[in-house]
Formats: C-alpha cells, sequence, structure tokens
C-alpha cells in the first residue's frame, strides 16, 4: 500500500491561537497527504509563565475552534491529521494531542511523561498508549514529545498494533531525533516525530527548538530529515504494512524472542 505523510514543521506563536489556526490552515493547503502529523502544543505555543497563560489558550476536544477548523480541512482534503494543543478538561488542562479522520471519527491523546515546567501547568496523561485507525484503516499509535525518552511507550503502542507511531514534538535536547531510529529499528514500525521550531520568549525565559522533523523506516533508516530552522514540509510515501513484519532474521522476531519471564519493568 502506497501511503503519503507529512511533516509539517513551523514556530507557533505563544498565546496566539487565532495566528496560529491561520498559519496551520495556510500550511496545510498545499499538503496532498493521506495522514499529516504538527507539532506539540501547534496552537498555542509553549514557554508559559503562568496557570493563567495556560488555561486562556485551553480548548475543548468536542467543539474547540482548533477542532472545528482540522475537521473541516480533514473531511475537505480527504485525510487523517493529527496536531498538539492543550486539552480543557474538567478536573484540568492537558497536553494533548489529538488524531481527527476524514470520516470524523477523532481520538485526543494525553501526554503520559511531563517534561521539566510542564509538570507546573498541565496533569499528567491518563489516556494510555492506544492505538487507533487512521485514513485507509492505517494502525496509528501517538505519544508526545519527552514520552520518547521511556521505550515503554513506543513499545506499548508497538505491542498494541501501532504501524506508525506518531509523535508531535517540542523538541530541546539534542538527543530525541537519533534515539527515535532506535524507538523504529527495536519495534519494527515507522515513526514520524513532528517538531516546531524557533526561538520563544517569554519575560526572562526563553527555549530553542531544533527542528529536524523526521519520518523513519521499520529498521531505522530516516526517509526524510527538515532543517533545524526552517518552516518546511516534507512528504514520503511508505508502506504501512511493512510493520507487520517483526523479524530480525529468518530466526529471530523483535516481539516473539523477547523473555518477559527475565525483565524487571516494575
Amino acid at each position: 500500500m502506497d501511503y503519503r505523510v507529512a511533516v509539517v514543521q513551523f514556530e507557533p506563536k505563544l498565546l496566539d491561537l487565532v495566528t496560529n489556526l491561520q498559519t496551520i490552515e495556510r500550511l496545510l493547503d498545499s499538503v496532498e497527504a493521506d495522514l499529516i502529523v504538527l507539532p506539540e502544543l501547534a496552537t498555542c505555543g509553549y514557554v508559559f509563565n503562568t496557570q493563567d497563560e495556560v488555561n486562556s489558550v485551553s480548548e475543548d476536544p468536542e467543539n474547540g475552534d482548533s477542532v472545528k477548523l482540522i475537521e473541516n480541512i480533514s473531511s475537505k482534503k480527504d485525510c487523517s491529521i493529527i496536531y498538539g494543543y492543550a486539552e480543557k478538561a474538567s478536573n484540568g488542562i492537558y497536553n494533548s494531542a489529538m488524531l481527527v479522520n476524514p470520516d470524523g471519527t477523532k481520538y485526543s491523546y494525553r501526554k503520559t511523561h511531563l517534561f521539566a515546567e510542564e509538570k507546573k501547568f498541565f496533569l499528567p496523561g491518563d489516556s494510555g498508549f492506544q492505538v487507533k485507525e487512521a485514513k485507509h484503516g492505517v494502525k496509528v499509535g501517538l505519544m508526545i514529545c519527552f514520552d520518547w525518552q521511556f521505550p515503554e511507550s513506543a513499545r506499548s503502542l508497538a505491542l498494541n498494533g501501532a504501524q506508525i507511531i506518531c509523535h508531535p514534538a517540542n523538541l530541546v535536547l539534542p538527543w530525541c531525533q537519533q534515539a527515535m531510529i532506535t524507538r523504529s529499528l527495536e519495534n519494527r514500525v515507522f515513526s514520524i516525530t513532528c517538531n516546531r521550531t524557533g526561538l520563544e520568549r517569554n519575560g526572562e525565559k526563553e527555549l530553542y527548538f531544533t527542528g529536524m522533523s523526521q519520518v523513519l523506516g521499520t529498521k531505522g533508516e530516516i526517509l526524510v530529515r527538515t532543517g533545524e530552522d526552517t518552516e518546511e514540509i516534507a512528504i514520503v510515501t511508505i508502506n504501512p504494512e511493512l510493520a507487520l513484519n517483526k523479524e530480525v532474521t529468518q530466526y529471530n522476531s523483535v516481539f516473539d524472542d523477547r523473555r518477559t519471564e527475565i525483565y524487571n519493568l516494575d
């Protein structure tokens, strides 16, 4: 199966939902793909100083401005879209990523492993690592940014049947892009890391984001990688069915050869 996947790397503007949604609409207008992945917190920026700031850009996952726009684009362009946003819930705010499909189905994943000051503003995710169907029934699993640090994240998604791991990110540490090569290789899955770019300031705080969004093959090969500082769209055609083959050699399988009775995973 030929399946076109895209990463859309750009620089969200802090606390500016309107501008960010306009940017997303502009960028997606030219993209022809089956599955499109946008960065973590693509709708609102990242470097927060107060809970009030986070609250001001949080959105209801059912009827927020972001999901309405993405649903419209997904339907019009007949594609699945994954984007990061601040999810407003009855008990607080989650750092979440939404999968929206052209048939109207959608699913929101809540970030499991919060990074640095995220712990001040967001609740730890409680959705777990579930696998959902995107366009054409392709099985995708969602994880967000710092989830990469924990091999259990990708392994859980792979064991649950993910063919593609979709990974919206706001990366500031220098290791993730290379680490995801191992995550794809050790699980024999495709992975799509969509990072943001730019230097974001809020008062005395600032963070530089590393860009280099990428699509990786099931053996960890880099199929495409963007630049560090560019607003950039990268599209590549993959065959998701390759992720169903877990063999390393004719004698070895990344799943069947596991010795779960030996491991200490507590």
